[in-house]
């Protein structure tokens, strides 16, 4: 009867046609799966990462504070800063020596002392000297006055015609009280006298102590440095940018 009405049907499938679609369809689950599990891997570890970054820290006070430069480029340029106050960046780092301006010359045989934390000076004179530690390389020479003496450090040095100068790295031009006046006044009281204080942080401890020496590679958040404090050195130990203890430096430090 059907083939009377002109139906047919299609050839039955072989084994070997079943075992190749089996084959397929095997090799498609496979990478379906493989695909899914590489997917909930990633997500999984996106996860992870997340979870274990540690949180950003938002930008303290200190951070948006930008002292104004010189930005000197020759002896001229430099010679801005005569007439003007300037307050020293680095305490116990930088020498001043004994200078006679009008002469051009300054006794470099030995340092009349360092200049200390966050001094303030009176800029009387830029000036270039020859300097026997340096020969060849004329020193760029910021004359100020102290106790009716004048003594002058160097903020750079001449090579050829070339002038290298450290000048925005070596002073504030601005007054430090003013630029971080954000502080508390218990915080300003303990860097004028001299002293540091436990949850003081590391460039306030700098204004009080000067210049200090780190111990080990100062990573992560925990950093210890010694302070030579003009001759009484203290060891200080900061946790997240906070001073967490205050001991007096080993004999031998």
């Amino acid at each position: 009867m059907c083939g009377q009405l002109g139906f047919r049907f299609a050839n039955p499938v072989t084994p070997q046609t079943r075992k190749r679609i089996q084959l397929v369809m095997a090799v498609a689950l496979a990478l379906a799966t493989l695909r899914t599990a590489v997917i909930f891997y990633e997500r999984y570890t996106e996860k992870s990462a997340t979870a274990e970054r540690p949180a950003e820290q938002p930008l303290d006070a200190d951070s948006y504070v930008v002292p104004r430069k010189l930005h000197a480029y020759d002896l001229k340029s430099a010679r801005e800063l005569v007439g003007r106050p300037v307050w020293v960046r680095e305490g116990y780092r930088s020498a001043y020596f004994s200078c006679e301006p009008a002469r051009l010359r300054c006794d470099f045989r030995q340092q009349a002392g360092l200049l200390g934390p966050i001094q303030r000076l009176e800029v009387k004179d830029v000036i270039r000297v020859s300097s026997p530690l340096a020969p060849g390389q004329p020193q760029i020479m910021v004359v100020f006055e102290q106790e009716g003496k004048l003594y002058a450090f160097s903020v750079g040095a001449m090579k050829g015609e070339s002038y290298r100068f450290f000048i925005d790295d070596m002073l504030y031009l601005q007054d430090p009280h003013q630029l971080y006046r954000h502080w508390p006044a218990e915080v300003w009281q303990a860097v004028d006298q001299r002293q540091v204080h436990k949850g003081m942080s590391e460039l306030q401890v700098g204004f009080a102590l000067g210049t200090a020496d780190l111990h080990g590679s100062g990573l992560g958040v925990t950093r210890v440095l010694t302070y030579p404090n003009a001759g009484k050195p203290l060891v200080v130990t900061f946790e997240q940018n906070k001073v967490v203890d205050i001991q007096p430096a080993p004999p031998d430090s």
